[in-house]
């Protein structure tokens, strides 16, 4: 989980690929059909807030939560510029604590693959489950299989940009289905020099009946999958998959 440090630098540059806007809209769009139409929004593994302040622009109060200190920099730097009232937490999700319940929850860009231990993912949605209000809709997406087998496996990707550039070089081993990212980024320095950093990231796989699984061990409930931010249904050669899930009663849990 300790990666986004060198990177974090120049994580929004490398994204700028990434279609925030279409997301939130999606995921807003979902959370009002499952009655999450204001309140408080989690956005858990938030990154540099690039959605968060979409969300808070739709008008939820937005809780950002990343375990990168560095990500969470460029974040609060976002809202100094929006003025928005984003409240962002330097937390592991697997170690989520919050100050009360929130009306909705979200996860997106594939940050769960991040989880390489099914137990670790069922934590997760236990945590996040706990602090749902009742009922309330929790959305995530995930990297399939088929991504990291026949899209991303044993490729090597490579970007040069003015100030930074980096090689990203993936290793997918299918019997533990785990891609392993090793990152070497160059980033210019103030004196004009590049510095060479490198950084390793581990994604797991997970398959739809797996995720169904830890969601159930945990106590939500599963309501509906898509392929990717559309409203087809998932295939064997969905690349990413996201989820809509709710809240569900779980024994000793306090309700108003």
């Amino acid at each position: 989980m300790e990666a986004y440090t060198g990177f974090a630098a120049c994580y929004d540059e490398f994204m700028d690929n990434v279609p925030y806007e279409e997301w939130a809209a999606f995921g807003r769009e979902l959370l009002e059909e499952l009655g999450c139409r204001e309140g408080i929004l989690l956005d858990l593994a938030c990154g540099t807030g690039s959605l968060t302040e979409r969300m808070a622009a739709y008008g939820y109060d937005c809780i950002g939560v990343d375990s990168s200190e560095e990500m969470l920099n460029l974040a609060m730097e976002k809202k100094e510029k929006s003025g928005s009232s984003i409240l962002y937490l330097l937390q592991d999700m697997r170690e989520l604590e919050l100050y009360g319940t929130v009306a909705g929850a979200v996860c997106f860009c594939d940050s769960l693959n991040y989880l390489t231990e099914k137990e670790e993912l069922t934590e997760v949605f236990r945590l996040v489950n706990n602090y749902l209000d009742p009922g309330a809709p929790f959305l995530f997406d995930f990297n399939t299989d088929y991504k990291y087998r026949e899209i991303l496996g044993e490729s090597t990707i490579a970007e040069n940009r003015e100030d930074a550039s980096f090689i990203w070089e993936n290793y997918y081993d299918e019997e533990s289905r785990i891609n392993e990212y090793d990152l070497t980024l160059f980033l210019r320095g103030e004196d004009g020099r590049f510095d060479r950093q490198q950084e390793t990231h581990f994604q797991r796989a997970y398959s739809l009946e797996e995720i169904k699984e830890c969601l159930s061990l945990a106590g939500m409930e599963f309501v509906a999958a898509y392929d990717g931010y559309t409203r087809e249904a998932p295939t064997h050669e969905s690349e990413r998959i996201l989820v809509a899930a709710r809240e569900g009663r779980q024994p000793g849990k306090h309700y108003v």
